[in-house]
């Protein structure tokens, strides 16, 4: 084995903090990557990372470690006081804002202080109590020690005594006087004065606490009778006795322009009052009701409908009362607010969006208004968010299976706000990357009743939704389209997008009137705003072939693209034509046979639905951010698919 190298030449002695004089990041152009420049007396040294994230490492800890020597030795020597306190201050601000995650950025400043009381015996009551009050914020804002950042990052799910542990540690805290300010604060120190939570195992174990803790609530009811209801008893508003009697059978009517006019109603059902008592748990159900007629069902399908479809058919009159007891509601009202506190977090929120999507509480708990009524907060939360991974997690999980938009849609067991909640939803979703037409087919098919009914009281994302199904011709029915009709133009907002929606349909008769060019070119350097201009100044019925490669359209553009009826190819090379306007051609272009996409900022959630496409047969994904799997299901949906253009991608 041979011996160490030993450092020699310049290396052979260490460089101090103190001998550094200043530290930089090097960002000149043609500079080596990841490297770090230290100044020191007699030149300088050069130290290169691995990576970026390394980099920025060494150079705030080194930034931090120079600071710390220059603050202990001004600190060490103090004249005047008033010096000293504002010295103090700057040192809370900086460990405050300090990007680095570690114990000792609020454990150094706070040593030092205590060293520089412990050798002032002399100050005055005045000066301590300055000093006191210039560090406070620091105290407030410490993280949690080593050893409680260890206990969090155990897996719960693989703990249940440590979560047990932590479920009772914060209802403890929730009992003192401030109650759930001691909670709040609690969740701020598990997540850390930053933006961002340094721990990852923190969120997913703060929510298998209030899962647990919240089933804890009904489970003695659960676990004491055979009565809790089923999720079909809860969508139709209504809980079976306890002896569990067979439901009443619920057809689904197949739509029929003379089925939507009827009225069928299914026989009458009376089901006594029974009151259920615990020591946690009381409750009452009272329901004599006459069902309405569904308006849609899956043909061919004899199982439980999903509840997209259920939510029109809930009972005329049906009440149902869940009240818990005083400790039981308690606790309800505490892990509720935790989950709130949660949500409140940006970079906590993807994640707990997608821990609640599977809608993980009992039965019992979606049958109760108060729960349903706290939660509404954190889904208005994930409502609010712009961000596709947040909002995507409103739709159920999977098909079958319910989600969060349709338990607070209107007819849901948990809308209570005549549908607001519900237009956010619908606002945000149809933003997104979600199939336009088809959402708004869904829309149309359990809820046109409530969409015409927002648009009636003003709401303009029911004002769009309604013109945009008029626009892609979603409504057959001619009574329907009258309907709508009316409704939009019994407002100002509605009868103003009417008129521009019958504008641009004018204009777009004229654009699809045969005759024209079969191939258009546009010149380099042209915008969204020239195309448009462009295909507003005549008919282009007969257009077949349109190259826009090398301008500058984006997206925007997609909405004129899709009022081309003949169009078959189409190149939007070295473009900033996205994710967005590829979903949109998509869905109105399934004719199209040729597509040049090379050198776009496209990606997977773009090109997965080009999917729909059957009729390409030539497609070139040439430096795009194309992975090899979306590649392989690419290939698998488009049959007619012959040339591919893959190169400098990762299916390449």
């Amino acid at each position: 084995m041979g011996q160490r190298a030993r450092p020699t030449g310049y290396m052979e002695n260490s460089v101090s903090y103190s001998a550094i004089e200043d530290v930089q990041l090097l960002s000149w152009e043609n500079a080596p990557k990841y490297c770090l420049q230290l100044t020191i007396p007699g030149g300088t040294v050069l130290l290169q990372a691995a990576n970026s994230y390394l980099r920025d490492q060494w150079f705030h800890s080194l930034q931090w470690k120079k600071k710390i020597y220059k603050y202990k030795k001004v600190l060490s020597n103090p004249s005047r006081w008033e010096v000293v306190l504002k010295e103090i201050r700057t040192l809370v601000d900086m460990a405050l804002t300090s990007p680095l995650q570690d114990d000792s950025i609020n454990q150094a400043p706070l040593e030092i202080v205590s060293k520089l009381l412990s050798e002032n015996t002399n100050l005055t009551t005045q000066e301590h109590e300055n000093i006191i009050v210039a560090i406070a914020p620091l105290l407030e804002n410490n993280h949690p020690p080593p050893d409680l950042c260890e206990f969090f990052c155990k897996d719960f799910g693989k703990c249940p005594r440590l979560r047990l542990f932590t479920q009772e540690y914060i209802l403890a805290l929730n009992e003192l006087n401030a109650g759930m300010e001691v909670v709040k604060k609690f969740i701020q120190s598990m997540h850390g004065p930053t933006g961002h939570c340094p721990h990852p195992r923190v969120l997913p174990n703060l929510v298998a606490v209030c899962l647990a803790a919240i089933y804890s609530c009904y489970e003695e009811f659960i676990n004491s009778r055979d009565n809790s209801p089923s999720l079909k008893e809860i969508r139709n508003g209504c809980q079976q006795p306890c002896d569990r009697k067979p439901t009443l059978p619920l057809r689904l009517l197949h739509p029929s322009p003379d089925l939507v006019s009827q009225e069928a109603t299914l026989s009458e059902a009376r089901l006594k009052s029974v009151v259920v008592a615990s020591s946690e748990i009381h409750v009452e159900v009272e329901h004599t009701s006459t069902a309405k007629p569904a308006l849609t069902a899956s043909a061919g399908n004899d199982s439980e409908p999903n509840l997209i479809d259920c939510l029109m058919v809930s009972p005329a009159c049906s009440t149902m009362s869940i009240e818990l007891g005083p400790q039981a509601d308690r606790t309800l009202g505490c892990y509720v607010e935790i989950l709130k506190l949660l949500s409140d977090y940006d970079d906590w929120r993807p994640s707990l969006a997608s821990l609640l999507q599977p809608i993980p509480f009992p039965k019992e708990a979606l049958a109760h208004e108060k729960f349903t009524k706290e939660l509404k907060y954190v889904i208005q939360r994930f409502a609010e968010d712009p961000r596709q991974e947040v909002h995507s997690c409103l739709l159920s999980v999977r098909a079958g299976k319910d989600g969060w938009f349709q338990l607070y849609s209107p007819g849901g067991v948990a809308c209570d706000d005549d549908g607001e909640l519900f237009a956010s939803m619908v606002h945000i979703l149809m933003g997104s990357c979600y199939k336009t037409k088809k959402f708004l087919l869904s829309l149309a098919e359990n809820k046109l009743g409530p969409c015409m009914l927002l648009a009636l009281r003003g709401n303009q994302t029911m004002v769009e939704i309604l013109c945009l199904m008029l626009e892609y011709n979603i409504i057959d029915n001619n009574d329907t389209q009258l309907q709508i009709i009316s409704t939009l133009e019994s407002t100002g907002v509605g009868k103003r997008m009417y008129e521009q929606l019958c504008d641009r349909q004018r204009e777009l008769k004229e654009l699809q009137r045969k005759g024209g060019p079969t191939r258009l070119t546009l010149p380099s350097k042209s915008t969204d705003a020239d195309l448009a201009r462009l295909l507003s100044s005549g008919s282009f019925g007969n257009l077949e072939n349109l190259s826009l490669a090398f301008t500058n359209v984006t997206s925007a553009c997609a909405e004129h693209l899709i009022k081309l009826p003949s169009l078959k190819q189409l190149n939007l090379w070295s473009t900033q034509f996205g994710d967005a306007g590829l979903r949109l051609l998509s869905e109105h272009l399934t004719m199209l046979q040729v597509l040049n996409l090379c050198e776009t900022p496209v990606t997977d959630a773009g090109l997965l639905a080009l999917s729909s496409m059957k009729s390409l047969c030539s497609l070139n994904m040439n430096s795009t951010k194309l992975s090899a799997d979306t590649y392989e299901d690419l290939k698998a949906k488009l049959p007619n698919l012959k040339e591919v253009d893959v190169r400098y991608t990762e299916a390449w």
